[in-house]
């Protein structure tokens, strides 16, 4: 393993997932019978936890359940199922996905949903790969660029980059506070209840107030 360079896949156009096909992948990982939503899971696991060298196809199919043909056919080879993972950007697209007035409550509106309806979260991820020298330092990366630098640029006013850490820093937050209380208080919470207490701390750093 190289330190402080990735081996793995580089974040070129070349390997990247386009967005439209990383859209879709996102989509249909909702869909239970595809297997899907399962091999995106076990991959994300992988990925984050263990060096890139030791995960294996066949490793990622036994912990989704699915045999190694299917994570093929849905996914590819390894590199391009990492690239998968490594990839923020449709996640940031639909959080960003509102005018800068209601940004805030559209932000946790969304991320709570796609907790509960793919039974997943579209940041969290991200935490796992930090003091890691590997390839997963890819991860942190790609979060700085597709989600903090697509804040910055959509805020106004002045301290932008440091507003858009704190922004993400909360969204991660909520989303590990939702993973460590699974059957807490939370869980019971609609939505909407949950955007009303945590979104006005959110939009004060969108506005800048």
């Amino acid at each position: 393993m190289i330190s402080g360079q990735a081996t793995a896949p580089a974040p070129s156009s070349a390997r990247t997932p386009a967005p439209a096909q990383a859209s879709a992948a996102a989509r249909s990982a909702a869909d239970p019978g595809s297997g899907k939503g399962a091999i995106l899971r076990a991959a994300r696991r992988a990925f984050t936890q263990r060096p890139y060298a030791e995960v294996t196809i066949r490793g990622i199919a036994a912990d989704a359940g699915v045999s190694p043909s299917l994570v093929v056919k849905h996914f590819g080879r390894k590199e391009e199922l990492f690239n998968t993972v490594a990839d923020f950007g449709p996640a940031a697209a639909e959080l960003l996905d509102a005018p800068l007035e209601a940004l805030g409550r559209h932000m946790v509106v969304t991320l709570v949903n796609h907790r509960r309806e793919l039974q997943s979260d579209p940041l969290l991820r991200v935490v796992f790969s930090l003091g890691n020298q590997d390839e997963r330092s890819l991860l942190r990366d790609r979060f700085h660029e597709q989600v903090t630098d697509a804040l910055t640029a959509r805020l106004p006013g002045r301290e932008r980059a440091l507003r858009a850490e704190l922004i993400a820093g909360h969204l991660l937050g909520l989303g590990a506070t939702l993973s460590l209380h699974r059957e807490g208080a939370g869980a019971d919470a609609t939505t909407e209840h949950i955007a009303d207490l945590y979104a006005p701390a959110l939009q004060s750093l969108i506005d800048g107030a």
